[in-house]
């Protein structure tokens, strides 16, 4: 004889049960008022979820996978001394290497020597484009698997620096060549972080991402199976940031089945450096572990972590060490590559990815009807709407409604920085020509951080 079900002996109790004894205990207080706050994003976030918020809730199943990659940066300076770099890290715990290449001096071959591409996912990055160079390094990358991505991304890089790389005829020409069959690691980059550093909203993020990436599928001979790699930065709003990961790989899912590609989304994400402090620096250790957690559960497929003295410090052998450590306790010592999906069935964060995945689609509908990413950046629209938003996100943290410990509260009065700033940490402004104006990224603490400078 079968037992019966634990749940059976209790009766369900419905959405609106649990809200009329909610109201019961408020004894008089307005239920919306005391307990609903909105978001940034418009998002009404109540005090209780229940089955009944998700029923009917379009948010699609998700790929079971419970592997995630624990990656690491390097600026390639030089590429003998970033590939010894590589090889380091790599026998302490690094399991993908994300380069960044500033310029066409690197040598591919010397930066890649030794590594075993087989094993190690490797994205090379590049800021600038050039035929000459990328048919080197074809030779190169043919002979290596299919888990070696190059990054390309000239939107991007109008977006950040307000200028082509060329110009927009020329760079989508050189786009289109470079992926022709005959470069098969090529692939295309969304860079999402940019946005949110410079402080949109995450419906802005998600909503700039798709339309991003919708000027070059709206391009055929842009239009390729490759993965398309998402760069997204995470901040400290643990659960929307869960479901802002899961948004986007829905949101890209959609736009891609639109242009009858089955091209997958491949998400590196990392902290944020918008929330991050000079001061009382070690908090930064702990806003990147939650941040960290945060991409883990809403699915991205590689993380690369922050150092906690990023903002202050060169590279370091140490604070990258911490870094890397921080995912290796959570990938071996909690476990979170263990379980797939464990955002499913949480009413919650349900919840949200549905809201979000509509807000954000609503607005890409209406970037669209604009005339697309393009024209709205030429036009500054974008650089408005992120503005205004940062701008309301800077007013927030002034009264400290929008909290940073050891910051804009609670801060040590005996904590010096001047005398340890190896880098500049502060918005750069340079003064050259550029086609438009450019999304810039800057920090929530930066003029309470220059004052305290200052005076020290």
């Amino acid at each position: 004889m079968s037992k019966p079900d634990l749940f059976d002996a209790f009766p369900q109790v419905s959405s609106k049960a649990w809200k009329q004894k909610i109201q019961f205990d408020l004894k008089g207080l307005d239920y919306n008022e005391s307990l609903v706050w909105e978001s940034p994003e418009g998002i009404k976030v109540k005090p209780f979820y229940h089955s009944e918020d998700t029923r009917g809730n379009a948010v699609p199943p998700f790929p079971r996978k419970g592997k995630w990659n624990i990656g690491q940066h390097i600026f390639v300076a030089d590429a003998i001394e970033a590939n010894k770099k590589a090889l380091d890290i790599l026998q302490r715990g690094a399991e993908s290497l994300w380069f960044t290449v500033p310029s066409q001096e690197v040598q591919i071959d010397l930066l890649l020597k030794g590594i075993d591409a087989s094993t190690t996912k490797i994205h090379l990055d590049f800021p600038f484009l050039s035929l000459e160079y990328f048919e080197q390094l074809n030779a190169i990358t043919d002979k290596l698997p299919s888990s070696v991505n190059v990054h390309l991304d000239p939107v991007g890089h109008l977006a950040r620096t307000g200028n082509w790389c060329h110009s927009m005829e020329k760079d989508f020409e050189m786009l289109g060549g470079l992926l022709s069959a005959h470069f098969q690691s090529h692939s295309l980059s969304i860079d999402v972080s940019l946005y949110q550093n410079a402080g949109a909203t995450m419906v802005q993020q998600l909503a700039y991402a798709m339309a991003h990436a919708n000027e070059y599928l709206h391009r055929s001979e842009l239009i390729s199976d490759q993965p398309y790699i998402f760069k997204v930065s995470v901040g400290s709003n643990y659960f929307f940031e869960i479901a802002k990961l899961r948004a986007l790989r829905w949101l890209w899912n959609t736009l891609a089945s639109e242009y009858g590609i089955a091209s997958q989304c491949h998400i590196i994400a990392f902290p944020s450096k918008r929330n991050k402090t000079l001061y009382d620096y070690n908090m930064n250790m702990l806003r990147t572990t939650m941040e960290c957690m945060g991409a883990i559960i809403g699915g991205a497929d590689t993380i690369c972590n922050l150092p906690y003295d990023a903002m202050y410090h060169k590279a370091n052998e140490f604070g990258e060490r911490i870094a890397r450590n921080q995912l290796l306790i959570l990938k071996h010592e909690s476990y979170f590559d263990k379980v797939s999906n464990a955002a499913d069935g949480a009413y919650y964060i349900e919840a949200l990815t549905q809201q979000m995945a509509e807000k954000a689609l609503a607005l890409f509908k209406t970037l669209e009807k604009g005339g697309g990413f393009l024209k709205q950046l030429k036009a500054h629209t974008l650089q408005k709407k992120i503005k205004e938003n940062a701008q309301k996100e800077q007013e927030r943290f002034n009264i400290q409604e929008e909290v940073l410990v050891g910051t804009n509260k609670y801060p040590n009065v005996q904590d010096k920085m001047k005398q340890d700033l190896e880098l500049d940490p502060f918005l750069k402004r340079a003064v050259r020509k550029t086609l438009l104006e450019p999304i810039l990224e800057k920090r929530l603490a930066e003029v309470m951080e220059q004052k305290r400078i200052q005076d020290e």
